[in-house]
This record gives structure tokens, C-alpha cells and sequence, in this order.
């Protein structure tokens, strides 16, 4: 196997992504948003490529405050895409759920499990919060995705609230089940491909595991409750 993908090869996987893309417009009616999907992320993968290359050659500690806020408002915003006709009522507590409970989690990884010399280490810092930021950001749509539909089909708030946070979940805790079972997880991959000891790469998988977990748990707990509070119309 080389170690550089030549870009052409990409290409093998359209054939799938087209099927996957005409499936899913037959079946939801929604014609160009899995092409969008991939285009968007196509370019914003190659973009963040030549960034990422400029945020690793410097460490300034206010370029990395300002990534943060920026995954912070991202994450925010596409959190609440499904469910954006709500405004402000869900994305003031996207953007809190996100922002506190998220940045915890990436506080006790850089001062507790890595110990980091120095605060701000961006070949660390940036893709561990990333993966944070961002897994926070698809538990929120998937809590309150389901919270806003179970009140709209008449069930009481605690009950909503059980059901979505027990959806939210489901992914996290199916990959405790079948990490090393079932499937050797990205970072664990690629750390096994680059040449490190499967017993060193485990330790970071292990971390990464917890880590999601806890991001998941807080952040949906925390954009649950405070949907909650906002006492939300039910509908019968």
C-alpha cells in the first residue's frame, strides 16, 4: 500500500456515493443534497488542508482561541439544522450545551490525559477538538430532532426527554460494544497504518472512546434540559 493516496483513486468511490445519492432522492424526494453533501465536503476538506498547514506552523494561543470559537459557532449552527424554523429557542442552547460541556472534556484531555507542556499545541489541540466539537454537534441534532417530534406527536416533555436522549446515545454506545470486535476505530487505524505499536495506539483509541462518550452525554443532557425548560408547546 502507498503511503500517499494519488487523488485520482478517489474517484473509485463516486460510484458508490452516486448509488447512495439516487437511492436517497427516490426515497426522500430531496434531489441534490447528498451531491451538495459531498461537494461541500470535498472542498472544505481540501481548504482545510492548506489551512491546517498554516494553524501547525503557528502556535499563537490567540489563533487558537479563535479556532475554537469558530468550531464552537459551526458546530452551533449546523447542530440546529434540522430543526432551524425553532431560531433562537434552540440555538442559544446549542451554542451553550457546545461551548461548555464540549470545552470541558477538551480541558481535561489537554491538562489531564496529555498533560500538554504548553497550553495550545495545534497538531493536538485542533483535531482533538474537532472531533469534540463535532460530536457534540451531531448529538444535539439527533436530541432534539427527536425531542421537538415527540412533542409534536402529544407525549409529555420527560417522556420526549427519556426517548431523545436514549436515541442520542444509541451510535456512542454501540461502539463501546464493538470497538475491537466489530471495527478498529479511525484514530486506532491510522495510527496502527503509520507504524505505531498497537498497544500505544489503543491507549489513544481508549481516550478517544471516553472522550466522545462524555461529549455526547453532557452536551445532549445539557441541550435537553434546557429545551426542557423552555417549556416548548406540546401537541396532541
Amino acid at each position: 500500500m502507498s503511503e500517499v493516496i494519488p487523488l485520482y483513486n478517489l474517484l473509485y468511490l463516486l460510484l458508490p456515493l452516486i448509488v447512495s445519492g439516487w437511492i436517497y432522492f427516490k426515497w426522500s424526494g430531496r434531489k441534490w443534497e447528498l451531491g451538495y453533501a459531498t461537494l461541500r465536503m470535498v472542498a472544505q476538506l481540501i481548504l482545510i488542508g492548506y489551512a491546517l498547514v498554516f494553524l501547525f506552523q503557528n502556535d499563537n494561543n490567540w489563533i487558537g482561541l479563535g479556532v475554537l470559537i469558530v468550531m464552537i459557532l459551526m458546530s452551533s449552527v449546523i447542530a440546529i439544522r434540522p430543526f432551524r424554523e425553532h431560531g433562537k429557542e434552540v440555538f442559544i442552547p446549542a451554542i451553550l450545551s457546545i461551548s461548555l460541556s464540549s470545552t470541558l472534556i477538551l480541558g481535561i484531555v489537554i491538562f489531564g490525559v496529555l498533560q500538554l507542556k504548553t497550553v495550545y499545541q495545534p497538531r493536538i489541540v485542533i483535531p482533538i477538538a474537532g472531533m469534540i466539537y463535532s460530536n457534540a454537534m451531531n448529538t444535539i441534532s439527533i436530541a432534539g430532532e427527536r425531542y421537538l417530534t415527540d412533542l409534536e406527536n402529544g407525549k409529555n416533555r420527560e417522556e420526549a426527554r427519556a426517548q431523545a436522549y436514549r436515541a442520542t446515545l444509541i451510535p456512542q454506545i454501540n461502539s463501546f460494544f464493538a470497538v475491537g470486535l466489530v471495527s478498529l476505530p479511525g484514530m486506532m487505524t491510522g495510527q496502527i497504518l503509520s507504524g505505531i505499536s498497537p498497544l500505544i495506539a489503543v491507549r489513544y483509541q481508549i481516550m478517544v472512546m471516553a472522550m466522545i462518550m462524555s461529549s455526547a452525554s453532557l452536551s445532549a443532557a445539557m441541550f435537553l434540559w434546557m429545551l426542557h425548560r423552555k417549556n416548548l408547546p406540546q401537541y396532541s
